[in-house]
């Protein structure tokens, strides 16, 4: 039976320069199955500060902030969880009775990948990105106590700010680094103009020990297939998406499902 939205009904959220359905998928399914009467939907903006005043505005709950919001969306907000303070990027704010906090839930979910797939710290890593999403991905390194890598991006000021920030050292490009860890953090390899192209060359994947493609959609993108096609271990896109999509579920409502009901959800978003 489809549930009806009244009046009570509590509207979540995402904000993002390309809207997907993962979101909508996911959280939707869980508000159905848990019978939690709550809706889910997808938005991007052009006026950014008249978004999140809307959020505030509106009693909107929650909101999934994605790229390119995820930095500029901190000083609309009222205070800054631990999570997102620490690395001065945000992909989740929480409205409660006008209060907006921001989180990010991509951080803590790669903290928990790293322990999960049991990567060691002495591993010389190379991330490729320099946006608020590979800020998340490369503190979480660093807080699991990775030394060892470089930020690789084109851009010469926020990749030298990350890798400050971070600890690592920074190249505009592979030439001169051989790693142990390769991690995509850019849209290459993801759905739309770029979704045949590889993050990595295929002798830098031969010599690389794990791979990790923080691209969700497709969740077997060129660079996972390579990676696994040579025998190496990988953690996908998909594993980060569902996990930090879980935190937000818990703190837009106050309920975790348990791991059948979030693997029957993340087949449902992704499939």
């Amino acid at each position: 039976m489809t549930r009806s939205i009244n009046r009570d009904t509590r509207l979540c959220m995402s904000l993002s320069g390309r809207p997907g359905n993962f979101g909508t998928r996911f959280q939707n399914y869980l508000y159905e199955a848990l019978d939690l009467n709550y809706v889910y939907k997808a938005f991007t903006t052009h006026d950014l500060p008249a978004a999140i005043g809307g959020i505030r505005a509106l009693g909107i709950r929650g909101c999934a902030v994605s790229m390119p919001f995820k930095e500029a969306c901190m000083t609309l907000v009222d205070s800054i969880d631990d999570s997102a303070a620490a690395i001065a990027s945000v992909n989740t704010i929480v409205n409660d009775d006008g209060h907006l906090r921001a989180y990010n839930t991509d951080y803590l979910a790669v903290r928990s990948l790293i322990e999960q797939h049991g990567l060691g710290t002495d591993l010389h890593l190379a991330l490729r990105g320099s946006g608020g999403m590979a800020k998340a991905v490369v503190c979480a390194f660093r807080d699991a106590g990775f030394r060892q890598g470089h930020v690789v991006a084109r851009n010469e000021t926020t990749g030298r700010n990350l890798a400050q920030t971070s600890g690592f050292g920074w190249v505009p490009d592979m030439s001169s680094v051989q790693a142990d860890l390769l991690i995509n953090v850019t849209p290459i390899g993801m759905e739309g103009p770029e979704s045949d192209q590889f993050a990595f060359q295929q002798d830098a994947v031969e010599r690389a020990k794990a791979v990790f493609d923080v691209v969700a959609l497709p969740a077997e993108t060129p660079l996972i297939k390579l990676a696994r096609s040579l025998g190496k271990p990988v953690i996908t896109g998909a594993e980060v998406i569902v996990l930090q999509a879980v935190e937000q579920f818990v703190l837009y409502t106050g309920v975790r499902p348990d791991d059948v009901l979030i693997a029957r959800a993340a087949e449902h978003a992704l499939s």
